[in-house]
């Protein structure tokens, strides 16, 4: 009952507070101006602004307008971002029932992370918004790597690695960590699929949709959700519009890849009628079986359509809105020849997803702003073998509702957010013993900031509980005694970052982080032939704890931007499945995975620079590694030979970067890259070592405006001598090598 009250019972709230906020709406301001070329002074059309602190975003329109309405009297960040430009963030203040009226003049740029900080209204000092230990992906960067998956897409920025198992399923791996501990969001909410539990699950979000991606860790993910020690990845899309643009604005895409004869096409519009605004996103994608250097991989095939609507209703008290969306795929898993699936598996799925979401602005001397959201989601997967018979399937209902309060300053704290967020799963699964169970969970959580001279500090608290309950009790289960379980933690992260001046910023964050076992670690038992396992929960499992820290430097010119950070994870109680190494007794043919807590440690670092070698010339690159050890437990070590109490832990990215260079001269851009990996010899139980590799590839961007509109090509060339290589995390490196050579084009018009 509850998944069908929870969109009522928001729209009832939003309406308990609609009569006193139309009462008060000469609390809220409105920022307004142009945003025009600094060099020739003509007005910049398509560039995307993004208020940090509030979820407010607009596009300025052909003659380089914009407007934001319905915004709290405060001081705001303004974050502004056009291809071919530099990105720039602009402190603000508004005021109550009145009118802001303000210009920005970007800078043309071939620095494709730049950022310039404004101070004042005229003079500016070259740095970079660096408040907050995140990373955004915009703009030609987001154009050049955008990929099928989402995983793809940020694989080479410095950190992130690819989790695979085919075309379709990827799903991105941060500092070594993955699966629940890198938490993927699209417009701040949960996804509501299973990519989590498996590598042959997809991630049900296409990124060609996204406006911005935004990765954030520290205090910034205790909002979002529990055991992100690894971070936050959110993709923004805005379907439930925030603003009112001037008129209807939208945009177009078609792209192409030769790797799988592969085409997708999207688009989106926002219509504005009076305070209402309409948005709509359709987008389908189709690929064959990818290519290999020597041949077709087969079962690889892709099919996938995402469609999607959004209204809001914008006030000077605020907004409401209402979307829904439709997710459907179909793609397939290679083969294993030596059992499992020698033909491989087809995967068909669908996720409808529908969610409720408003803002109303406070006027008291505690709370600026109060944001209420709600969503549900029904997710349907089915694993069919060559026979067509079903292997697995899942069904999984996901209710969610968050309330949250932005404060003003609290002592020496500037501004920071609480709220309560709770969470109801009903999760099913056919083809397994696995029973049918459900989960409630429920947190609060609280996230600070300060300005203390050159000091910015962020501090954040989050209390989670969490209660895991099977369809039945089994006392006598092979998994063992399968029960109602209870789990409640605390976490807790706080970050200092110094500004050095002359663009030089030092860091620190620190975080405790906790997770409870999910319901798949606990109550798993039975085949999984996509994913080439017998897969064996633990009811016993007790919740995961880690400490992880950083430290990082980061330095920003006009001509130049570099950041070194190391980092150091430990884990008290890993949770992860563990390849035993023997036959399942019910299916000879797949090895028994079974689901363990162990001690842990990740620690490594990364660089990554990108500098002006000339007017128009860059060069740009990362280098990262990690390391990753668990304690064998005195039993094991002995029962294997062992002799060392440390193993390297499975799945561990190996040192890898990406280095490249790009020229660019009026409206078009020419680069190079190569990737590279090390081999990786340091391998967990029953795992193989990969060798190194290095592939190169060339990209070309091209823009012009025409008619009112701006035009966007970028063509691609990846794996240009069609080298044979290995992605060791991915979970068919035994069998298959990655994709060969491919050449794909996007094309975008902006209207």
């Amino acid at each position: 009952m509850m998944k069908f009250l929870t969109i009522p019972f928001l729209f009832l709230l939003f309406f308990s507070v609609y009569q006193n906020a139309e009462a008060n709406d000469e609390r809220s301001g409105v920022l307004s101006g142009i945003v025009v070329d600094i060099e020739s002074s003509e007005p910049v059309p398509y560039v995307y602004l993004h208020l940090e602190e509030i979820n407010r975003s607009s596009t300025t329109d052909r003659d380089g307008r914009f407007e934001l309405r319905n915004l709290p009297a405060g001081s705001y960040t303004v974050n502004i971002h056009r291809i071919g430009y530099t990105s720039q963030n602009r402190t603000v203040d508004i005021q109550a029932d009145e009118r802001t009226e303000i210009s920005f003049q970007i800078t043309p740029t071939v620095l494709s992370g730049q950022t310039v900080e404004v101070v004042g209204d005229a003079e500016q000092t070259v740095g970079g918004n660096l408040e907050h230990a995140s990373l955004k992906i915009v703009g030609d960067r987001l154009r050049r790597d955008l990929d099928v998956t989402l995983s793809g897409t940020l694989s080479n920025q410095a950190g992130f690695s690819e989790r695979s198992m085919g075309a379709a399923p990827g799903r991105p791996v941060m500092r070594g960590l993955g699966d629940e501990r890198v938490l993927i969001l699209e417009d701040g909410g949960r996804t509501g699929d299973v990519s989590w539990t498996s590598s042959d699950h997809s991630v049900t979000v296409d990124p060609s949709s996204a406006d911005e991606i935004e990765i954030a860790r520290g205090p910034a993910a205790l909002e979002h959700g529990a055991g992100a020690i690894g971070g936050v990845i959110n993709v923004v899309s805005n379907k439930i519009p925030n603003s009112i643009p001037t008129r209807t604005t939208g945009n177009v895409s078609f792209q192409g890849a030769s790797v799988n004869n592969g085409m997708m096409g999207s688009g989106s519009v926002k219509v504005p009628y009076r305070d209402l605004v309409l948005n709509v996103d359709l987008s389908g994608r189709i690929g064959q079986d990818y290519k290999i250097p020597d041949g077709t991989l087969t079962n690889t095939s892709i099919r996938t359509a995402d469609n999607g609507f959004g209204i809001g209703y914008i006030r000077p008290w605020g907004y409401a809105g209402l979307s829904g969306s439709v997710y459907y795929s179909e793609y397939g898993i290679p083969p294993d020849p030596e059992g499992g699936h020698p033909a491989g598996v087809d995967i068909e799925m669908y996720k409808y997803h529908t969610e409720g979401r408003a803002e109303v602005l406070l006027n008291n001397r505690w709370f600026n702003l109060l944001e209420a959201r709600g969503s549900f989601i029904h997710y349907h997967h089915v694993e069919l073998e060559s026979s067509g018979a079903i292997g697995t399937q899942y069904d999984m209902d996901t209710t969610t509702g968050t309330l949250k309060l932005r404060n003003n300053g609290w002592g020496f704290f500037n501004e920071g957010v609480v709220g309560i967020w709770g969470e109801f799963v009903d999760y099913s699964v056919f083809g397994s013993r696995t029973p049918n169970s459900n989960s409630v969970s429920g947190a609060f959580f609280a996230i600070q900031e300060a300005d203390i001279g050159n000091l910015h500090l962020e501090a954040g608290l989050r209390l989670n509980h969490f209660t895991a309950t099977p369809e039945r009790e089994r006392p006598n289960s092979f998994i063992g005694h399968v029960r109602q379980r209870n789990f409640t933690g605390l976490e807790s992260s706080a970050s200092a970052i110094y500004n050095l001046g002359n663009g030089w910023y030092l860091g620190s964050t620190f975080m405790h982080s906790w997770r409870s076992p999910t319901l798949e670690e606990l109550y798993s038992e039975g085949p999984h032939l996509a994913a080439f396992a017998y897969e064996v929960g633990n009811p016993d499992l007790e919740a995961e704890r880690g400490l992880g820290s950083e430290i990082f430097a980061r330095y920003k010119s006009g001509s130049a931007s570099v950041e070194l950070a190391t980092y150091y994870n430990y884990f008290g109680n890993y949770l992860y499945a563990q390849d035993t190494g023997r036959p399942s007794i019910p299916r000879g043919d797949l090895n028994e995975f079974k689901y363990i807590g162990t001690q842990a440690t990740m620690y490594g670092a990364e660089f990554s620079s990108e500098v002006r070698l000339i007017r128009n010339l860059v060069l740009d690159g990362n280098i990262s590694f990690t390391i990753g050890d668990r304690v064998v437990p005195g039993e094991e070590r002995e029962a294997a030979g062992l002799t060392e109490a440390n193993q390297p832990l499975p799945m561990m990215p190996p040192v890898k970067g990406n280095f490249g260079l790009r020229y660019s001269f009026d409206n078009i851009t020419l680069g190079t890259r190569m990737r590279a990996a090390a081999s990786q010899s340091r391998i967990g139980e029953n795992e193989t070592p990969t060798d190194g590799y290095a592939v190169f590839d060339l990209n070309a961007q091209y823009r012009f405006d025409w008619g009112g509109t701006l035009h966007t090509f970028a063509l691609n060339g990846s794996n240009l001598f069609n080298t044979e290589y290995y992605n060791h995390l991915s979970k068919v490196k035994d069998l298959f090598p990655e994709p060969a050579r491919s050449v794909s084009i996007l094309y975008r018009v902006y209207f």
